[in-house]
């Protein structure tokens, strides 16, 4: 049973799953949308939502905070672009809107193994 067991495994060892999670969020917010499976959408929403949480947040607070804001998103991300676009553009962008951040939209399964397929993208206000 998986009672309260956190996260979805996705049929990979741990650090194959970090390496896709972090390319998978960095894709969201370099191109805004992405096209992926179901089950890889939900297991990164979650976490794409938190990282733009912490650059909105940060915005208010002051420079040492800041400073500690990126670095935490960038031991995240590892990617010093993506922080940066994080905190400079959708950050500030979702500064009026209390979570929420993505969408999911139903795609249909794949050709190839019918897989579930969805449009994870970047809410526009």
């Amino acid at each position: 049973m998986r009672h309260q067991v956190a996260g979805k495994k996705l049929n990979r060892s741990k650090d194959q799953r970090k390496a896709l999670r972090r390319t998978l969020i960095k894709q969201l917010f370099e191109h805004e949308r992405i096209q992926t499976t179901r089950a890889k959408a939900e297991a990164i929403r979650g976490e794409a939502e938190r990282l733009i949480t912490l650059a909105r947040n940060s915005s208010k607070t002051e420079d040492a905070q800041k400073v500690h804001a990126r670095r935490l998103a960038a031991a995240r991300l590892a990617d010093a672009a993506t922080v940066k676009k994080l905190f400079d553009d959708i950050g500030p962008r979702f500064a009026t809107r209390n979570g929420g951040y993505t969408r999911m939209l139903k795609l249909g399964p794949r050709l190839g193994d019918a897989a579930e397929m969805v449009l994870l993208e970047l809410v526009e206000e």
